[in-house]
């Protein structure tokens, strides 16, 4: 026996509950991934998700034909998120505050998606994925908006801003189940470091410049690991 449904005639009854079913399955499977993929780690099969899922692996590769696919479908899923975060501060948020704003959110969002960041990190690299170039171009504008009010240093970079994000990326990824808030923390005090300083000194360090961002950080690592 398959678990394979038998396709229903154009126009007949059943059409649509056998849609609504398969957007069940395929959000089933999703919920079941990032559960598995958070205590397993990335490596984790498919097979797990299926069974977390309460489907059959037929249904799963007819969802997803293969690990990367449903590896991609969380990365789309998260970008989302984020973006839709992101469009929605920068439309609605506090004068000054959206930058803050925005990586709080980004924080929650990483912290119950965990798991697998790291890999979806890849994927978005510059060309991989053309909306992670509206995602920081607006990034830009918040983190302008906010020296524009005073809310955070004028020599704060949209790299610094980067380097937080890549950092609380992996920082999530590597303690969420040991210490599942020590994120907050982090966040806490990179944001109060953000804000002017009272006697204006100047940073000790230079910034590195934006071509960081434009380039990604991640791909030097890939590089590593493809002659490895």
């Amino acid at each position: 026996m398959t678990d394979r449904p038998q396709a229903a005639p154009a126009g007949t009854p059943g059409t649509k509950t056998l849609r609504r079913d398969a957007a069940e399955n395929r959000e089933r499977l999703l919920r079941a991934a990032w559960e598995v993929f958070a205590e397993l780690g990335p490596e984790a099969g498919v097979e797990e998700i299926a069974r977390r899922a309460g489907v059959g692996m037929g249904t799963l590769y007819r969802r997803f034909p293969t690990k990367e696919a449903l590896v991609q479908a969380l990365n789309d899923a998260l970008m989302e998120e984020i973006l839709a975060s992101a469009r929605r501060t920068l439309a609605e948020g506090p004068i000054g505050g959206g930058l803050e704003a925005y990586l709080w959110y980004t924080g929650k969002v990483m912290s119950a998606h965990h798991g697998c960041l790291s890999r979806l990190w890849h994927r978005n690299l510059p060309g991989w994925d053309p909306r992670r170039e509206e995602l920081w171009t607006m990034v830009r504008q918040l983190l302008e908006r906010a020296q524009d009010s005073g809310a955070v240093r004028a020599d704060l970079t949209l790299t610094d801003v980067y380097l937080c994000v890549l950092a609380l990326r992996g920082l999530i990824d590597e303690v969420a189940t040991a210490a599942p808030e020590a994120w907050r923390r982090f966040l806490e005090v990179q944001l109060a470091g953000w804000r002017p300083a009272s006697d204006a000194r100047q940073l000790a360090y230079r910034p590195a410049d934006d071509t960081l961002v434009e380039r990604g950080a991640g791909q030097g690592a890939e590089r590593h690991s493809r002659r490895s």
